[in-house]
C-alpha cells in the first residue's frame, strides 16, 4: 500500500478516534458542560468517575498526540517540498505542535487532576478550598491557555495551511472545508480571551464546537481524498 493511501486511512482513523473518548466524557462526565460549573462540583464529580474516567481522558490525550505524525504525513510530499517547502514544513510543524500541545492540557486530567479530586474529598474543608483553588488555576492555565487557546490556534493555523496546499493541488472542495475548519477554531479561540476579561464566551464556544466537527470532516474528506489519489 502507498504513504499516501496510509496517510488517507490514518487521517479517517483519527477522525473517527478522537470522537469516542469525547462522546464517552460527555455521556460521563457531562462534558464540556461540566467545565462551567464549580471546582468542587467537577472535582467530586472526577472522584466519583473512577478508572474509566481517567482512561477516557488519557485515551483523548492519545488521540491529541496521534495529531503528530499524521500532520507531516499530510503536509509534506516530495512534489511539495520541491514546489512550496515552507508551506508544507510550517504546516507539518503546527501540526505536530497542535498535537503536543493539546495532549499537554488534556493529560492533566490524567496525571494532576486525579489528586486534587482525592483532597477534595477527604472531607477537609481547608483542603478541599485548596485543591478548588489549585484546580481553577490548572484548568486556567493548563486547559484554556495551553491546550485550547493556544493547540486550537495551532491547529487552525495547520488546517490552513494544509488546505492551501490542497487548493495547489486541485483538491478545492477539501481545500473549502479546511478553509472553513480553520475559521470557526481561530474565532473559537475568543473564548478564552472573553473568560478571561470576564465575559460571555457562549458564540465562541459555539465556534469550537463548529470548528472540531467541521475539523472530523475535513479529515475524513482529505482521507479520502488520498486514498483515491493512491
Amino acid at each position: 500500500m502507498s504513504r499516501s493511501a496510509w496517510t488517507g486511512y490514518a487521517a479517517i482513523t483519527l477522525a473517527v478516534w478522537f470522537n469516542i473518548p469525547y462522546a464517552v466524557l460527555a455521556v460521563i462526565f457531562d462534558y464540556p458542560a461540566i467545565l462551567r460549573r464549580s471546582a468542587l462540583d467537577v472535582l467530586a464529580r472526577f472522584e466519583a468517575g473512577g478508572a474509566a474516567l481517567l482512561l477516557s481522558w488519557y485515551a483523548f490525550a492519545l488521540a491529541a498526540l496521534a495529531l503528530l505524525p499524521l500532520a507531516v504525513s499530510m503536509a509534506i510530499t516530495r512534489q511539495r517540498l520541491a514546489a512550496r517547502p515552507a508551506l508544507a514544513i510550517g504546516a507539518a510543524i503546527a501540526g505536530a505542535l497542535a498535537g503536543v500541545t493539546q495532549a499537554i492540557g488534556l493529560l492533566r486530567w490524567v496525571f494532576a487532576v486525579p489528586r486534587l479530586a482525592h483532597e477534595a474529598a477527604k472531607g477537609d474543608p481547608a483542603a478541599a478550598a485548596a485543591a478548588a483553588q489549585a484546580f481553577d488555576m490548572l484548568n486556567a492555565y493548563g486547559g484554556v491557555a495551553v491546550g485550547e487557546h493556544l493547540g486550537q490556534l495551532l491547529t487552525a493555523l495547520f488546517v490552513g495551511q494544509v488546505a492551501l496546499l490542497q487548493r495547489a493541488d486541485s483538491y478545492r472542495r477539501t481545500a473549502v472545508a479546511g478553509f472553513a475548519t480553520a475559521a470557526m477554531l481561530t474565532l473559537g479561540t475568543g473564548e478564552g480571551l472573553a473568560m478571561a476579561l470576564e465575559q460571555n464566551g457562549g458564540i465562541f464556544s459555539l465556534a469550537t464546537i463548529a470548528g472540531f466537527l467541521g475539523l472530523t470532516l475535513w479529515l475524513i474528506a482529505s482521507g479520502i481524498s488520498l486514498i483515491r489519489r493512491a
